[in-house]
């Protein structure tokens, strides 16, 4: 890494991503780093100017990690990256925040000033009248960001802490991932299903006998020409394999701090959608969106209708959805599928959504652009062969499946 001696860098790649939460914002790429401070205040007034800072994780020397930008750094790293995170430190100093409870007394005697701890450990700040109901505004946030109060203190300064609802009622279900297993003909086949330690089986059918704490299993069965399967430990004759799971919350508790997922891993307790891996949708578009998205990804009708009527009622429970599809190898790695004789072509379909209400809007704008795209953008992302899937003189697995992300 060496330090720029001019301005040409900046003028080759005038633009530069700031990104906070869910918003980004591209802006000027200043040499100055007072000068990109303040485009990230101006931007993100949220923050108070005095504790805003910039960082980075996409140089070598971060390791993976967000690290801070210093003004005496700057020079040297400004030309190399693409994408600053505008954050502020986690806890105010006591001076700052002695300063801030001053300051929001002085010539406010009608207001309140309310601080919400959300679950990321990022502090949210709002002045509101003094008229406002304190069970309406709990009831508010409750709604909002799906956290129970436990302390609220009233006075000048109300500071409304929230804790996360029980391990157990938080747990979060993958729901309803099927196997079919098409043959050209005959044949007896073993589907082994291993998981990470981060989620266990809950339920599955045809019930066979799970090891290793609930984390794996294998069905034995014949693959019959006509698409049904028959497990040979029962003798049940069924359309496919099914199986659920639940997270393990209590072992692997969400870390606060944790920062989104790269686009190739997946773990069910931190997965998430963003503004840029997502696309966004008022819940009446949903269904033919998801129909043309999974017919381009190899799901037949039966699959289709299958997997939307089953999550369309907690689609409908929301105004606007965000959605995206798991790439298959990250899949993969949470979710093994060891099936032998080994099929010529594995489908595995894995969706993620969670609600969005038409107030969050503004934050998934690049999200709505993407859903106006050619729907076979995802055949890349999820990393399927539609044409391989659809030969019937293959052998060939079919799995579909998804969850609703809480948080």
């Amino acid at each position: 890494m060496s330090v720029s001696s001019g301005k040409t860098g900046t003028e080759e790649k005038p633009c530069i991503v700031l990104k906070h939460g869910q918003k980004r914002v591209m802006v000027k790429r200043q040499g100055s780093y007072n000068l990109m401070l303040d485009s990230a205040y101006r931007h993100f007034p949220s923050i108070p100017k005095d504790v805003v800072k910039l960082q980075t994780n996409q140089l070598d020397a971060c390791n993976g990690h967000y690290v801070d930008i210093t003004a005496e750094i700057w020079d040297d790293v400004i030309d190399l990256l693409n994408v600053i995170e505008v954050t502020r430190p986690t806890e105010m100093t006591p001076a700052t925040t002695q300063l801030n409870e001053q300051d929001s007394s002085t010539g406010d005697d009608d207001k309140v000033t309310v601080k919400v701890v959300l679950p990321s450990g990022e502090i949210q700040t709002a002045k509101l009248s003094r008229e406002m109901r304190v069970d309406k505004l709990i009831a508010d946030a409750r709604q909002t960001l799906s956290l129970t109060p436990i302390w609220v203190y009233d006075g000048d300064c109300i500071d409304l802490r929230f804790h996360t609802m029980s391990m157990s009622s938080r747990s979060t279900h993958v729901k309803k991932p099927v196997i079919y297993l098409y043959s050209p003909f005959d044949i007896d086949a073993s589907v082994k299903l291993s998981l990470i330690p981060e989620w266990s089986l809950s339920v599955i059918y045809p019930i066979v006998t799970t090891e290793d704490h609930g984390h794996r299993l294998e069905w034995n069965v014949r693959a019959h020409k006509d698409g049904s399967l028959t497990e040979h430990n029962s003798g049940l004759d069924v359309s496919y394999l099914f199986w659920e799971a639940e997270t393990n919350m209590q072992a692997f508790p969400r870390s606060p701090a944790s920062k989104p997922q790269p686009v190739d891993t997946f773990n069910p307790i931190s997965s998430s959608l963003n503004d840029m891996d997502s696309i966004v949708i008022p819940v009446d578009k949903a269904t033919v969106y998801l129909d043309k998205s999974l017919k381009v990804l190899g799901l037949h009708t039966e699959a289709r209708t299958s997997f939307i009527t089953y999550w369309l009622p907690s689609i409908l429970k929301h105004e606007y959805v965000a959605l995206r599809f798991v790439p298959q190898v990250a899949y993969e790695r949470a979710a093994s599928l060891c099936i032998s004789p080994q099929p010529d072509v594995v489908t595995r379909v894995f969706m993620l959504f969670k609600g969005v209400c038409k107030e969050r809007l503004a934050n998934w704008a690049n999200a709505q652009m993407q859903a106006e795209k050619d729907v076979a953008w995802w055949v890349n992302v999820v990393g399927v062969d539609p044409a391989r899937a659809g030969d019937v003189t293959l052998f060939r697995v079919l799995e579909w499946g998804g969850m609703e992300v809480l948080i």
